[in-house]
């Protein structure tokens, strides 16, 4: 069970202050909560961070380092955040093997054990663990995580000296990697899909338990083929189709890249489809995060389709920002066209926002 060791709270640019929980356990998570973030991305130059005080989990004293310009010239775009011991090397009695996950707090899909467990492995002593390019910060700022000019994030760390020991939480965590090990080698598996000319062997039982479509597929009236014969499924890609396979058997989903929005919204329709709502909820979150000019149109009519309020509202936002530039090459995308003339009361609702988006700049200003 992963213990609350204390919060730490950035009040302004180079103000930290620490308050930490004495516990005596190898897994634990520290709140970092940054109030005032314009003032930290005005005042802190790119390169440079606001540190936390000390914080003790497995022993050994850590530091969050935040980046509010990010830690490199590659990554200026950025919010970036590290960890790493925050004591002497000494205390090191050997090198320890660390699991850890850098969220906002919002995110509970990402505090379970069973997600940390299944992040990459740092050794300590050794370089820095953090993530670079943790979030754009142009989508930062339109997210939901940054409310009233502050946001929380939570790192939950896992020391261990030797992975292979296992507690009580560790036999709990185990399911993961034993449906994983299902996933991956297909054992007793007894209904295959075709997709994209590509196959799947998967497990009846398995996917009747996450998902009523597959139950109704494979055990309901709307079963089809025999444990012989192969399914065919349509207008998938097949590593969309993997993907979903992947998050049915393990609950795991991988954050995605800019480039990668194309293949976000397919598996949004794919989760949608087959009725994992659960994986369809982490899509959502990651389109909102992941608007931009060449993607909003056809995210906006995804949300519209498929009675996505929250995301739709993103995409507005999005828009509504927007310079006058960028919305002439927003209204120029073959995407824009396409969704204006499939969903006209969308773009009605648009114009209506915009335009009571300019009354209200008007009389601001008189």
């Amino acid at each position: 069970m992963s213990l609350f060791t204390g919060v730490s709270i950035i009040t302004d640019a180079w103000n930290c202050t620490t308050s930490a929980v004495d516990t005596n356990t190898n897994s634990g998570y520290h709140l970092l909560v940054v109030k005032n973030y314009s003032c930290t991305v005005q005042a802190i130059p790119m390169g440079e961070e606001i540190s936390t005080e000390p914080f003790m989990v497995g022993g050994i004293n850590w530091k969050i380092f935040y980046y509010p310009n990010g830690a490199y010239s590659s990554c200026a775009d950025f919010i970036s955040f590290y960890i790493c011991p925050g004591g002497e090397f000494d205390e090191f009695e050997e090198n320890v093997e660390v699991k850890f996950q850098l969220s906002f707090v919002d995110q509970v899909e990402y505090h379970k054990p069973l997600h940390i467990r299944a992040t990459k492995t740092y050794n300590f002593p050794g370089p820095l663990g953090g993530c670079n390019q943790f979030m754009k910060r142009d989508a930062f700022e339109r997210s939901p995580h940054l409310k009233g000019d502050c946001f929380t994030i939570r790192c939950d760390i896992m020391v261990c000296k030797d992975f292979n020991t296992h507690n009580a939480d560790d036999t709990r965590s185990e399911i993961n990697e034993h449906f994983d090990y299902l996933f991956q080698n297909k054992v007793g598996a007894d209904v295959t899909f075709e997709v994209s000319g590509e196959t799947f062997a998967a497990h009846r039982s398995v996917l009747a338990a996450r998902s009523k479509v597959f139950m109704a597929q494979l055990f309901g009236p709307m079963k089809e083929g025999t444990t012989s014969n192969v399914i065919k499924i349509k207008d998938v890609d097949a590593k969309v189709f993997a993907a979903l396979l992947r998050f049915i058997y393990t609950d795991s989903f991988l954050q995605i890249q800019e480039e990668d929005v194309m293949w976000l919204q397919d598996l949004f329709v794919v989760a949608d489809r087959y009725n994992v709502q659960r994986l369809k909820f982490l899509c959502e979150n990651e389109l909102s995060e992941h608007i931009g000019v060449s993607s909003v149109s056809s995210t906006l009519a995804l949300a519209e389709q498929h009675h996505c309020h929250r995301l739709k509202e993103a995409c507005f936002k999005f828009i509504q920002v927007q310079s006058p530039e960028c919305l002439d090459k927003l209204m120029a995308t073959d995407g824009w066209e396409h969704m204006s003339s499939t969903y006209p009361s969308v773009v009605k609702e648009l114009v209506s926002k915009l335009a009571s988006n300019k009354k209200k700049n008007k009389k601001r200003k008189h």
